[in-house]
């Protein structure tokens, strides 16, 4: 009787799964990602407006307290945890774990559809120092979309899992580089950027058609236009860097791919303040540590605006959402850099307002809030840098991982964190072939700021303005990302392992739930039959997380670094 039950059954829930996924096939495109719909979560930010936000409310202020567990995935192999953002889609949840997997699962129960792990040589991964997370994928036209390690883009059916095509776009064998961060789904192309700030290639952002794979266009990164080759002097385009390593968004009003370039190679540089004619690479080092604008049929430079031009400190612009809003009739690009200032621009990229999330901050006296134009900035001669240490540490005033704005409340909400580092700058001998390892140029150690302790603060503000509501603050500043809801609330999942909600209006905590391992990946919002849940990535590991056992030292000494699991909750 059983036995004929189970028959009768399962063949019902397959169905039903894949009449969810055939949905997705058809569905999933341009218009629809821009529309944002409330049940899913169909890019890496939500929608091309990049709010991070979800209008769901059945999970709200008010019943928040009744959140628990739904499933758990734990996805194997999780080797310095899990870094990726989820996507859902009609009921179906995909995420990527390490070493590039890609998982489909039922949204409402965890249940696996379908599972791809690529063929990857291990040899290669061991000697990558960025191996081998993977930060997410991307959905459009039926297919699912990831990036690998070892330089290849990837095109999956979105119902199956089967390659539909493998497009190979970097000698990664040569470079040791390859791609860690997700892909953008725009217009019937794949974008994606490639790892590179401390390696001697030019930093490659791809388009790639979505239907076979083929290679549209490459804009590189380091020197790509001859207005950029004649900044870098005496050929020291050569020593590279770049790379747009996390996913930017897509302006259909202007056909714009916004994307933001990682810093130039070598990382730190011994220049001193002669920065324009000496040292490794002199001259402002166009397009590092810049946001720019692509045509996305002919990846051609529209505009852009170098926010750290010669960039000497590694507080490049690939990290930081570009969060589309309108004001007063003014349409708005905010995008955070990881020096811990934020720009404000117009849709051109020209600059509005600049404002700190951060507190400590000295490798800059200022930025001119007007222009962008860096105001007393701090550049380094050979040797131990004199006091104070340099601010911040070189994780960061802001990280790779998401803020959030939400409409409802008009308020964006972000991590700062207040750290700093002692430096040692050496002359190194340019590195123009590929190499293994990174390109540094200095010995560097996290210390706490002048006078103070470190600590993270999750920040709500004005998005325009920087006018700061309220602040939330934390022993060890969290690596996870941040999301809000239309239910009043903002989730933020710490480096502990402690997943909190606030209230979005007050910062009052009002719930908390311990994953068990820290955090430092994504978190959506969705609904499946009517039923909303959160999902969160936990695991920690990866290279500014293992700084946290030796500086920090309490819970960081156990907390594993190969393990990982998706958390998902929803009202009990």
């Amino acid at each position: 009787m059983r036995k004929q039950w189970l028959s009768s059954v399962l063949p019902v829930v397959v169905v039903a799964t894949f009449a969810a996924t055939a949905a997705l096939a058809q569905s999933v495109d341009t218009a629809r990602i821009e529309s944002a719909g409330q049940n899913d979560w169909l890019t890496y930010h939500g929608s091309y407006k990049s709010h991070h936000y979800s209008p769901l409310a059945q999970i709200n202020a008010s019943n928040v307290g009744n959140l628990g567990v739904a499933w758990m995935h734990i996805p194997g192999r999780s080797t310095r945890g899990l870094q990726s953002m989820p996507l859902v889609a009609d009921g179906v949840l995909y995420y990527s774990g390490s070493y590039s997997r890609v998982f489909a699962l039922n949204g409402a129960t965890g249940e696996v559809i379908w599972s791809f792990f690529p063929e990857l040589d291990e040899a290669l991964i061991s000697r990558q120092t960025h191996s081998p997370y993977n930060r997410g994928v991307a959905l459009g036209e039926g297919k699912v979309f990831v990036g690998t390690m070892d330089g290849r883009a990837f095109g999956l059916d979105a119902k199956t899992g089967k390659v539909l095509w493998e497009t190979r776009l970097l000698d990664s064998q040569k470079l040791t580089v390859g791609f860690t961060g997700a892909p953008l789904y725009a217009k019937g192309s794949v974008i994606i950027g490639a790892q590179g700030g401390e390696w001697p290639g030019r930093g490659p952002i791809f388009a790639l058609d979505a239907a076979t794979g083929k290679k549209k266009w490459e804009f590189l990164t380091v020197a790509g236009t001859d207005e950029a080759m004649k900044t870098w002097g005496n050929e020291s385009w050569r020593t590279g860097g770049g790379g747009g390593w996390m996913p930017g968004t897509y302006d259909s009003e202007t056909n714009t791919i916004l994307w933001g370039t990682a810093n130039p190679a070598p990382l730190y540089d011994w220049s001193g303040a002669d920065y324009k004619t000496q040292g490794a690479r002199p001259g402002d080092n166009l397009y590092t540590s810049s946001v720019i604008g692509l045509d996305i049929d002919t990846g051609k430079l529209k505009f852009y605006h170098q926010e750290l031009p010669h960039d000497a400190w590694d507080f490049d612009s690939s990290v930081g959402e570009f969060v589309m809003l309108e004001r007063d009739g003014q349409k708005y690009v905010v995008h955070p850099n990881k020096g811990g200032f934020v720009f404000v621009y117009d849709r051109n990229l020209a600059v509005k307002n600049v404002w700190r999330l951060v507190e400590n901050i000295n490798f800059v006296k200022d930025i001119d809030p007007k222009t962008g134009a860096l105001i007393g900035r701090r550049d380094f001669p050979v040797g131990k840098v004199t006091e104070p240490p340099l601010c911040p540490f070189i994780g960061g005033g802001i990280s790779w991982n998401a803020g959030s704005y939400s409409p409802k409340t008009g308020l964006y909400y972000k991590i700062g964190q207040e750290w700093c580092m002692t430096l040692d700058i050496q002359k190194t001998t340019p590195v123009t072939a590929p190499q293994a390892q990174l390109n540094i140029g200095a010995d560097f150690k996290m210390v706490p700021p002048p006078g103070g302790e470190i600590y993270g603060h999750l920040d709500a503000r004005d998005p325009i303005t920087g006018a700061k509501k309220w602040e939330v603050r934390y022993p060890e500043p969290p690596l996870g990302s941040v999301l809000s809801t239309a239910g009043n609330l903002v989730f933020v999942p710490d480096s502990r392992g402690v997943l909190h909600a606030y209230d979005a209006e007050t910062g009052a905590e009002l719930w908390k739930h311990n994953n068990g391992t820290g955090h430092q990946g994504g978190i959506v919002s969705y609904s499946v039959g009517g039923k909303q849940y959160i999902a969160v990535t936990a695991g920690f590991g990866g290279m500014l997380a293992d700084e946290y056992a030796p500086n920090f030292g309490g819970v960081y000494k156990s907390m594993p670094r190969d393990d990982g699991a998706l958390v998902v909750f929803s009202l009990k």
